[in-house]
């Protein structure tokens, strides 16, 4: 048997996209004969994956893991919400969720990164395009961690355990007891689904979404005393942070108050000051150009016709 080195494994996956493990198994199989290789993984539906590369996957699933005082979430994209559904597809989306803890945010260090089971989880990935047959692709990721408290999470629509298509992390910093923190992130962590915030507060917004705000107030005030426009800009901004910046949201389980002024509150139950450390929130999706496709004209082309 010729030996399967490393570089013809490297050689018959590029060539064909299919998985790491199954690019060896190939090779072993037909001796390391490239092109009967090839041949084999096509036979098996392994290498199809670079085919499928191309095209849009803005569905699929969002899945959030916890360990300790750490959450993950992440998303898993798809061509279909019926893959969704796939055991295997959500296996994939909830093991790469607990490769995120260990690793960290960073996607190409996930994607490298082993996968329960054997291969990194790019193979993963690539593994399963050939065997459901859709583009699949990991297109974010974000941690957080806390030294005391708790990540709590929260998912809309859940599609199974850890999985669906709003998914939240929100951290608390605090010595107090855990069930109670546990118990008030997940409030909030519902919170944040539902308001979609743009940050934890002012300070915390992009400069230029600032200077976008600002210049907006400027130009339906023109022509005001510089002293007046001062304190409208003040009040206009005042106004922007009551509506898009977490701390200083009307919390919707209590709307007579602000979140900052919920967290206060929640303190002496808690038995410790609580600082809302950071929040994430993935909407499966999001910013994803889908591509609008027109049935009967497809159905027109492929019978050669006219719709």
């Amino acid at each position: 048997m010729s030996a399967i080195t490393a570089a013809l494994v490297k050689e018959l996956r590029e060539k064909t996209d299919a998985g790491m493990m199954d690019c060896k198994a190939a090779l072993v199989e037909t001796n390391g004969d490239m092109e009967a290789a090839i041949d084999w993984l096509r036979k098996k539906g392994l290498s199809k994956a670079a085919k499928k590369a191309g095209r849009t996957a803005a569905e699929g699933l969002v899945a959030v893991a916890t360990a300790g005082t750490s959450g993950v979430v992440v998303e898993v994209n798809s061509e279909t919400d019926f893959v969704a559904k796939n055991e295997q597809f959500q296996a994939l989306a909830r093991n790469v969720a607990g490769v995120a803890l260990s690793v960290g945010d960073d996607v190409e260090a996930i994607k490298a990164a082993g996968y329960p089971g054997g291969g990194s989880v790019q193979d993963a990935i690539a593994n399963a395009i050939a065997t459901i047959g859709e583009n699949m692709n990991l297109r974010r990721a974000k941690k957080l961690s806390v030294s005391a408290g708790v990540v709590a999470t929260y998912l809309h629509n859940a599609a199974g355990e850890g999985l669906g298509r709003i998914g939240v992390l929100v951290a608390l910093e605090s010595p107090g007891k855990a069930d109670e923190l546990a118990a008030l992130g997940r409030q909030l962590a519902m919170h944040v689904a539902a308001t979609n915030p743009v940050a934890l507060d002012l300070a915390s917004v992009d400069p230029d979404v600032l200077a976008r705000e600002k210049a907006i107030l400027a130009e339906k005030n023109a022509g005001k005393p510089a002293h007046v426009l001062e304190k409208i800009t003040e009040s206009g901004l005042k106004s922007y942070a009551k509506e898009f910046c977490l701390l200083d949201q009307a919390y919707i389980h209590d709307g007579s108050k602000s979140v900052a002024q919920a967290l206060k509150e929640a303190e002496g139950k808690a038995g410790g000051a609580i600082r809302l450390a950071g929040f994430a929130r993935f909407a499966l999706g999001e910013g994803i150009a889908k591509e609008e496709s027109d049935f009967a004209a497809e159905v027109a082309a492929a019978a050669g016709t006219k719709a």
